[in-house]
């Protein structure tokens, strides 16, 4: 089992807006007590809140495809960044957006949300099945 430090109190600031949230682009990352793996990813100017999933505690077998391109937009080498996903609570349980993932680097609080080409990666799955099984 791999053992992923837990961060709380960093401030993001995304390269690009996030799809639909134009123009914030400063947020404040918080993790939430009790519940291993899950943040408050908080706008530091708007009432603005979105909660990620550290997709190596919540998404097990998850490992999207972190290109050259895509780190060099953060500004960090692709081993370096931590993989977030976004949680979304629905009547089915709390899915996962596992074809966007978050990349932040937490030395510098660089971030961007990439759109993943791979359709294999849902939309929405839901949090706790294996990744093999989610569609």
């Amino acid at each position: 089992m791999t053992i992923v430090p837990t961060l709380t109190g960093l401030d993001v600031e995304f390269v690009r807006s996030l799809p639909g949230l134009g123009p914030v682009t400063s947020f404040r990352l918080d993790r939430i007590e009790g519940a291993d793996g899950l943040y408050a990813l908080r706008a530091v100017a708007e009432q603005l809140r979105l909660f990620l999933v550290d997709a190596a505690v919540a998404a097990s077998g998850y490992s999207p495809p972190v290109t050259d391109e895509m780190a060099d937009e953060v500004g960090a080498p692709a081993d370096e960044l931590r993989v977030f996903v976004v949680a979304n609570p629905s009547d089915e349980g709390v899915t996962l957006n596992l074809r966007a993932p978050v990349l932040i680097d937490v030395q510098s609080g660089r971030a961007s949300q990439v759109i993943l080409d791979d359709t294999s990666y849902p939309l929405r799955a839901l949090l706790g099945s294996p990744v093999s099984e989610r569609d």
